[in-house]
């Protein structure tokens, strides 16, 4: 098990956050002719890309992966496992280009 002084563990943070960004770069272009999912090998890109490296699709689609994560749910419609958040009317403020943590993207 890794710690968080350990350099492998920096290293895998450091690879799980670029092959993140990656994918989320490529989901979110713009150009319709360029994104992913968009492309000719369709989905299979998205399945392809180094994010999804490591996770069995045959196995997902036969609902034989472990589950993460079991939340606890009360009720139909239990809302407790997710954070409350007020209603805006407005639109969020303008991020100035120096601020915008997205700039490098």
């Amino acid at each position: 098990m890794f710690g968080f002084h350990d350099a492998n563990f920096a290293l895998v943070l450091f690879e799980i956050a670029r092959d993140a960004k990656s994918l989320v770069k490529h989901l979110l272009v713009a150009d319709v002719t360029k994104r992913y999912g968009c492309l000719r090998n369709g989905a299979n890109d998205i399945k392809n890309h180094r994010w999804f490296k490591n996770l069995d699709w045959f196995k997902l689609s036969q609902k034989k992966l472990p589950t993460p994560f079991i939340p606890q749910v009360g009720r139909p419609g239990d809302t407790s496992n997710f954070t409350e958040y007020p209603d805006s009317d407005g639109l969020p403020a303008e991020v100035s280009k120096r601020e915008d943590p997205f700039i490098d993207w």
